[in-house]
């Protein structure tokens, strides 16, 4: 069986499928080691109750439901819930080296979302430690590990999984790889927006194969604008500032100083929500008995409160609000070593490439482009598509997060389900005959893909129509988005869509990056479209999704799902597909944690 992605997803993935018993494909697009799990700082969200004792699996459950305004898969939600802290426990033996209590549990900090302090965290390098750790166990079993591969296409036999085609980018030698299973864990789309915290590898690459596949994709109207990314300078806008920096007590202010987020706090979560900054500061330290900072509340909500002061005009100078944490030495004796201890990467980030000390004044940041809710839709105890063989784990696939992602859900998702995806795909892979892939269906893929080489005369090359793709996704398909924005949008993915058939590349296929974005591109331009298309469906507001021209929530889209996938002629399906009852266990939890 082949693993497309080596994040935290693709090596939980990789490593119990060789658990299994399963011959082991591991690709990755960069290097081992260098995926953009190491990008997710703040923690791990798992209900370990090393720090208040009331938090249990319930309450977890409970909040991912809430957080994911209900159009979550309720029993995704129910399985990462429960499971995470086993994952998190593994790890830990395993080798990661978490930040401790007084008595030596791994401890945990507070994040949006969560009633409790739920991230367990390696100081703002959470990631890090989770591809060290998971990496370095990985290299003792039997996978074979392909660095520097993209994959550009899935292969079939008939309707089962056969393979896929991909190339290695140092030489441009295209490679088949022949697979009873595969598991797709290739991170998000985030490269398709102009400011977003997302690496260069988030080209939407297993959407779109997915999606070419035959497979459904689900909720990809829900994007998820973090609201603290950096904004200034220029050469730096977008890189991502953890949401750990108000979990610790950062606060948000805008231009008159005024801590703004005091001004909205939305009714289903007033009640556990403090009304004033005194309380605030108490929660941040542990106070059992204290609700949690307004700037504490879903990512979608601070978002839309920061963007909404500046519109406002009272934002920073730079188009965004101000981030202090600083402030808390009026508090806390040794606030500046403090400060480095528990954020040591935002430190430095800011000293290093903005010049400014977070332990003496306030960052400037604004909403970035960070992660999509939506991807490939799939069975809640498997993880498999709706095409035999094809298994899907951490941000490509879909599901947990319904339409709004809680921050730390997304380290211990593609713990519990990368372990899921590896175990039923290896045993998949273990009832299949072995697939027969068509050599004249291959041929036609690596001919399409040298396509750029033979437009030599004249021809546009790809990053302008990457530039002009990611600056109308950004300004029509972005943050607020209204319905005649989106069509334009629409249009606009047609034009592009001819523009990126006429693209040229010159060199040759040697460690040719011209070439490489050529062919991201297709994979950019189909999520886009479907991202555009779902948000049009959709006609309310609801979590990441926000409609200017239907501000409110409508209960009755609270009832399905939108599901995208591809008909019989290519063209691009749109449906609602009901979301299956609740079981009534469940309904009792989420009651009594309202």
């Amino acid at each position: 069986m082949l693993v497309i992605g080596a994040g935290g997803a693709g090596l939980r993935a990789a490593i119990e499928a060789a658990h299994g018993g399963a011959s082991v494909g591991l690709i990755c697009k960069s290097l081992l080691g260098k995926a953009h799990t190491v990008m997710a700082e703040g923690g791990v969200a798992a209900a370990l109750a090393n720090v208040d004792d009331r938090d249990n699996w319930k309450v977890h459950f409970a909040d991912t439901m809430r957080g994911g305004q209900y159009l979550n898969n309720w029993r995704m939600a129910e399985l990462h819930a429960k499971e995470a802290p086993d994952r998190v426990n593994e790890l830990e033996a395993l080798g990661a080296v978490f930040d401790r209590t007084a008595d030596g549990r791994i401890l945990q900090r507070n994040f949006g979302g969560h009633k409790y302090p739920r991230l367990a965290h390696v100081g703002d390098r959470t990631g890090l430690e989770i591809i060290r750790t998971l990496q370095d166990h990985a290299v003792h079993q039997p996978i074979d590990v392909h660095m520097e591969c993209t994959i550009v296409s899935l292969l079939k036999d008939g309707n089962r999984i056969a393979g896929a085609l991909g190339y290695d980018r140092d030489r441009g030698r295209f490679k088949v790889f022949v697979a009873k299973a595969i598991v797709l864990a290739t991170g998000g789309i985030g490269r398709a927006f102009s400011v977003t915290s997302n690496s260069w590898e988030y080209t939407g690459d297993g959407h779109a194969l997915a999606y070419q596949a035959g497979a459904a994709l689900q909720d990809m109207e829900f994007v998820q604008f973090h609201p603290t990314g950096m904004v200034w300078p220029p050469s730096v806008r977008g890189i991502l500032v953890t949401e750990g920096v108000r979990g610790e007590g950062g606060i948000l202010v805008n231009k008159e100083g005024r801590r703004f987020m005091f001004d909205d706090i939305p009714e289903n979560y007033r009640g556990q929500t403090a009304d004033n900054e005194e309380e605030g500061w108490r929660y941040t330290q542990g106070d059992k008995n204290a609700r949690r900072p307004p700037e504490l509340l879903t990512r979608d909500h601070v978002a839309r409160a920061i963007v909404k002061e500046v519109r406002e005009g009272r934002g920073s100078p730079h188009g965004g609000v101000f981030l202090d944490i600083s402030w808390i030495s009026s508090k806390l004796p040794g606030a500046e070593e403090h400060i480095k201890k528990k954020l040591p990467s935002m430190y430095h980030q800011f000293k290093q490439l903005a010049d400014i000390d977070i332990t003496k004044e306030p960052m400037e940041v604004g909403p970035t482009t960070h992660y999509v809710m939506g991807g490939i839709r799939v069975d809640g105890d498997t993880q498999m598509s709706s095409v035999p063989g094809l298994f899907a784990a951490g941000e490509v696939g879909a599901g947990l997060h319904g339409a709004n992602r809680l921050g730390g859900n997304s380290l211990s998702d593609l713990l519990v389900f990368g372990m899921r995806a590896g175990k039923y795909a290896a045993e998949f892979a273990g009832r299949q005959s072995s697939p027969r892939v068509d050599s004249q269906q291959a041929d036609a893929i690596v001919r399409t893909a040298l396509e750029p080489f033979d437009r030599r005369d004249g021809g546009e090359g790809p990053y302008q129509v990457e530039h002009d793709l990611q600056t109308m996704m950004q300004e029509l398909v972005g943050i607020v988005r209204r319905e005649e924005e989106m069509r334009r949008a629409l249009d606009g993915l047609k034009t592009l869509q001819e523009r990126a058939r006429k693209v040229s590349v010159t060199g040759n296929r040697e460690y040719n990056p011209g070439w490489h974005t050529a062919l991201d591109l297709q994979n950019l331009l189909t999520v886009s479209e479907i991202v555009a298309r779902a948000a049009l469906e959709r006609k309310e507001s609801r979590g990441g999704h926000f409609r200017d021209d239907f501000p409110e929530k409508d209960p009755a889209y609270g009832k399905f799902n939108i599901v995208v996938k591809r008909g019989p002629n290519g063209e691009m399906q749109v449906v609602r597909e009901p979301i299956p009852e609740m079981r009534d266990d469940l309904k009792r939890i989420i009651e009594e944690n309202k």
